[in-house]
């Protein structure tokens, strides 16, 4: 079973259940029980699913371009 919650800087992680801490990606070092679960699955890669689908809901979706089609802000 895995769980999927946000860390304080408002990205989406996901832990197995059961595991003390986990780290988010800006540094901080979570206290996982006590967190507001946010959903639960069977699988790692549901819970991945359901992080992509929280990061795009807060943020927007990713948008993959080539250096050369950036506008040159200079």
């Amino acid at each position: 079973m895995y769980i999927v919650f946000r860390c304080d800087c408002g990205r989406a992680v996901y832990s197995k259940q059961g595991t003390a801490t986990k780290k988010c990606v800006c540094g901080k070092t979570l206290k996982v029980k006590e967190r507001r679960i946010l959903a639960m699955t069977e699988e790692a890669e549901q819970a991945s699913d359901k992080v992509r689908e929280l990061q795009e809901e807060k943020y927007g979706g990713a948008i993959f371009t080539t250096a050369d089609k950036v506008p040159n802000k200079r």
